[in-house]
């Protein structure tokens, strides 16, 4: 909706790094009136939303179920839902890891409607990112700012955009990561398959693994080139060896490969 030159108001919902990184790109050309973090949240954002009717409600991995009540307060636009997947793919928690575990090549953001459903509510706009690296910091910001740039085109639209409803006879889902995933089995997992783990699992829940009999977080590697050597090696089941780059010892310090090796081999 133009706003001739005037800053469009917000009333933004997020938490976690999808949330920082698009609030910073809409925070260039929006008011964000109120920051919701948790569910005892949801009160006072009605509040602003009332005080303030001309006021788009975002979000962006708020994590914490949206009554009724409160979606109502927003009609008839809604609050637009910066999710990162190619809806109706990768419906749930963990869009982005789900995708880096499964192998994907590519990754996706979709801006939709938010309904009592989850992630099913009828899709604005969608965009896909390519050619990514396996950094998921760097899918993380690239998508969260491709999200917020739709909605930033949205809310300046000449024309009110309708939102076209999702088939969910193709929804897929993925649920939220937990510490039983934690443990790296190489024995079993190809290197393509280990490194995708510790890349998606990086902040939480930590992929882990035991050298030298001290466990410790795997934090960065990469899959050997033939001819190359690593000063820690990770064998996998296809054969192929994973460079252990950047490690943390339980209860230390993040360090190079070679520092935990002259500290912890015996």
């Amino acid at each position: 909706m133009p706003n001739s030159g005037v800053k469009s108001k917000i009333i933004f919902f997020g938490n976690g790094p999808l949330s920082e990184y698009a609030l910073r790109v809409l925070e260039q050309k929006c008011e964000v009136i109120f920051h919701a973090h948790t569910k005892e949240d949801l009160s006072e954002a009605v509040r602003m939303k009332e005080e303030n009717p001309d006021a788009h409600g975002v979000l962006a991995s708020f994590g914490v179920l949206i009554p009724s009540s409160v979606l109502e307060v927003f009609e008839p636009e809604g609050i637009l839902n910066i999710h990162p997947s190619l809806l109706p793919l990768y419906r749930g928690a963990s869009p982005i890891e789900s995708a880096i575990l499964d192998g994907a090549s590519e990754f996706g953001v979709s801006v939709m409607k938010l309904v009592k459903a989850m992630d099913a509510g009828p899709i604005y706009t969608q965009a896909t990112l390519e050619n990514s690296p396996l950094d998921k910091d760097l899918i993380y910001k690239t998508l969260a700012e491709m999200g917020a740039a739709m909605v930033l085109s949205i809310l300046e639209s000449e024309k009110p955009m309708v939102p076209v409803a999702q088939d969910d006879s193709k929804a897929t889902y993925c649920g939220k990561l937990d510490k039983s995933m934690s443990y790296l089995t190489p024995e079993t997992d190809t290197a393509e398959q280990t490194l995708r783990k510790i890349v998606a699992f990086q902040g939480y829940p930590k992929a882990k693994y035991e050298f030298f009999g001290i466990k410790c977080i795997v934090l960065e590697a990469h899959i050997l080139e033939p001819g190359e050597t690593a000063v820690i090696s990770l064998p996998c089941a296809d054969g192929t060896t994973l460079s252990i780059d950047l490690l943390q010892p339980e209860g230390r310090k993040a360090m190079d490969a070679k520092s935990f090796v002259n500290g912890y081999r015996k």
